[in-house]
């Protein structure tokens, strides 16, 4: 049971660091942009995909450098031509477009790369036991992982908070205007940031490729998870995002591992059922087959609870 707890909370913590990878790059754009860019996750495959092919060609340390570039690049390309066009006619319009751009990436992939899954080796050099535990290993490829993600929450931690381009940054959200009239260009600062948010999900998407798989709908099954983070976390908050993600990696990886019936759990506590009907039917589902569910539950309680999110300000 030990053993289970300790390695359920280690992947779980893997699993929400990972989420937060994901959605500090959302988190970013709408914090400094006020966008929801429903093409975040399509950037997060993109950035698989490139990441498998230039791991291919030249190495995986490589395509951690050279992927997060390439696919910023694009995002800034897609917010100077596109969103920044758009933006004048709110916030509708944005997400419109945002998912245009979603399923247009999702389309380019399946041209390019073709609709079955490919096999992304973890590299060599991260492919070993970090240290064993009750007879078990925990991989040296998940520890980096770990380390990423705290690396990237350092990093935009210091940045936001720390330096003067984080102040601009910050202000040319809350006073376009003021930021203007003391010599910065306002719409290339919301460019750059919408090309870094991009470039993190390209990270991400090259980390994940190995061990989530990479393949067309990658970017469905943790979109909407992400969209589920940055809620609960507070729209715009860096570490509400942090925390949330934690938070649902632990609790979903807990619940699969879980091998026990809602009736079962309730009977242990000794709240009863019955013996037939739909309450006995729905006792006998396991804890694990809800596991997925799981994150849209805790995110209607929080919206019940308190609206703006964990630490957020804004109204969600």
């Amino acid at each position: 049971m030990l053993e289970l707890v300790v390695f359920s909370l280690l992947n779980g913590l893997v699993f929400g660091l990972l989420l937060f990878m994901l959605s500090s790059g959302l988190t970013l754009i709408f914090g400094m942009m006020g966008v929801l860019n429903f093409a975040h996750a399509g950037f997060y495959m993109l950035g698989a995909y490139l990441g498998f092919s230039v791991t291919q060609q030249v190495g995986f340390g490589t395509a951690l450098v050279v992927v997060p570039v390439v696919v910023g690049l694009l995002g800034a390309l897609v917010e100077r031509q596109g969103l920044r066009r758009v933006h004048r006619f709110g916030h509708v319009a944005e997400l419109i477009f945002t998912f245009g751009v979603a399923v247009l990436i999702t389309e380019i992939v399946q041209f390019a790369w073709g609709r079955p899954a490919k096999r992304v080796e973890i590299p060599a050099f991260l492919d070993f036991p970090l240290f064993r535990l009750f007879n078990a290993s925990f991989p040296a490829y998940k520890a980096f992982m770990l380390a990423v993600s705290v690396a990237m929450f350092v990093f935009l931690f210091v940045i936001l908070t720390r330096t003067r381009a984080g102040l601009i940054i910050q202000a040319s959200l809350t006073h376009p205007g003021m930021v203007a009239m003391l010599g910065h260009n306002v719409p290339r600062v919301f460019m750059i940031v919408f090309g870094i948010g991009c470039a993190l999900a390209g990270l991400a998407g090259v980390i994940a490729g190995p061990v989530l798989g990479t393949f067309p709908g990658m970017a469905q099954v943790l979109g909407s998870i992400v969209f589920v983070v940055i809620v609960i976390g507070g729209l715009g908050s860096l570490g509400g995002a942090l925390l949330a993600s934690i938070l649902i990696g632990i609790v979903q990886t807990i619940a699969v591992a879980l091998d026990v019936s809602i009736g079962g759990a309730l009977a242990s506590m000794g709240i009863g059922l019955g013996a037939g009907g739909l309450l006995h039917e729905l006792g006998s589902v396991t804890v694990a087959q809800i596991a997925p569910i799981l994150p849209y539950i805790m995110l209607v309680v929080i919206l019940i609870v308190r609206p703006t999110g964990l630490f957020g300000t804004r109204e969600t």
